[in-house]
């Protein structure tokens, strides 16, 4: 029985890494000035419809644009 807590708990930080994971690329798309503001609606829509998926898409594919 000890074993399901060690996984109850597993699961709850792998949870919490991706919502946190979520929100960093929320934020990063929101102030990404390599993009332009339609291709900035267009990845928070996408990040905030698809959720975890949609923030490892736009960390693959829209972060890379991002200038300093």
């Amino acid at each position: 029985m000890a074993g399901a807590g060690i996984v109850g708990l597993m699961v709850g930080l792998l949870g919490l890494a991706c919502f946190v994971f979520w929100v960093w690329m929320l934020i990063h798309a929101i102030r990404n000035k390599g993009l332009r503001d339609t291709e900035k609606i267009i990845w928070v829509l996408v990040i905030v419809l698809v959720q975890v998926l949609g923030a490892l898409i736009y960390f693959f594919v829209g972060r890379p644009k991002a200038r300093g």
